[in-house]
């Protein structure tokens, strides 16, 4: 049995149906406050053990492994938004770093050693060359980063001096919806780049608000590297057999080696939808890098994974969970 922290969320949730579609008769227990997530999103299934609590609660999380029989933990719980973590620091670094330790606390003194890490491009800052592979320096030029930063070298310390397995796992921007339609993004307030673009292709919003166009790339915007929500899920499952194998500790970078501006997303999303996408040019938004592109050879080597959404495919499914959004 395995322990999913934040698996009511967008990764979480959709990690969650991906990892009980292949493997059968297993089970697993979720931990969320529900401040970011929807319980909508998780399956109605005996598989699933769901408790509304914070992730960084020591005597819950204790009582947890010591009642289930779990093997291993996928830590998906953070605070999320680049903005939001300039403007209020000391939230991420209490949800994101003092809470994570809390976890990693009651994880030790209940012996459970293995984690893959939700991490981020976001280490990095910005890049010295591009496409960003791991052994890129790690500068991260936003709060968020820096968070995800500090948890990982705790995972690291872990590793090194009490023998933990730990498989972190920096993925670059997620986007796109299960093909099913049943779960998909939903953020309060939203800030990605393609659920936006299409709540204005749908009339939800009176028009798309774009930050910056001098920056130093093809058309001025940033260039991002868009990898599928279910792409994502599937290396996390590979995450876990690493762990299982014995693997040590790992950073891998999860992305699809392409980038594409904002600009060029507007663009796509137009092409998908048949809508015209009306934009603003606004003012460059703190902490945000010119371009991340990942190199996600590693992902292949190690995890034998390779993503399997193009950013077309990517835009379409993300267009058929905003006309039909559940939640």
């Amino acid at each position: 049995m395995i322990l999913v922290t934040g698996g009511a969320g967008y990764i979480g949730s959709h990690f969650i149906r991906t990892y009980l579609s292949r493997t059968p008769g297993s089970a697993l227990v979720v931990v969320d406050n529900l401040e970011l997530g929807h319980k909508e999103a998780l399956p109605d299934s005996a598989a699933v053990y769901f408790l509304h609590q914070n992730t960084g609660d020591i005597g819950v999380l204790k009582s947890v492994f010591e009642r289930f029989p779990i093997r291993a933990v996928v830590h998906f719980a953070a605070s999320c938004y680049v903005g939001e973590s300039e403007q209020n620091p000391l939230k991420y670094f209490q949800n994101n770093v003092v809470q994570s330790l809390n976890l990693f606390q009651a994880m030790e003194e209940t012996q459970v050693r293995k984690i893959v890490f939700s991490s981020s491009c976001a280490t990095y800052g910005n890049p010295r060359y591009s496409p960003i592979d791991e052994e890129h320096p790690q500068e991260p030029v936003n709060v968020y980063g820096r968070t995800k930063l500090i948890v990982e070298q705790a995972l690291q310390a872990l590793a090194s001096r009490l023998g933990w397995s730990c498989v972190m796992l920096r993925y670059f921007n997620a986007a796109g919806a299960d093909d099913s339609g049943l779960i998909g993004e939903s953020h309060d307030p939203e800030t990605h780049l393609i659920p936006l673009a299409l709540q204005t292709a749908l009339g939800k919003r009176e028009c798309l608000e774009v930050y910056g166009n001098d920056y130093d790339t093809t058309d001025g915007t940033c260039v991002r590297d868009y990898i599928h929500v279910s792409d994502l899920a599937q290396a996390h499952c590979e995450a876990l057999n690493l762990l299982e194998a014995g693997a040590g500790t790992q950073a891998i970078n999860l992305g699809t080696t392409s980038g594409a501006s904002v600009l060029e997303i507007i663009e796509m999303c137009r092409q998908v939808t048949g809508k015209d996408i009306p934009y603003r040019l606004m003012p460059r938004r703190a902490g945000d890098p010119p371009a991340l592109v990942a190199q996600a050879g590693k992902a292949g080597r190690v995890l034998n994974w390779k993503p399997g959404y193009d950013l077309r495919r990517i835009i379409e499914t993300a267009w058929s969970w905003e006309k039909n959004r559940r939640f």
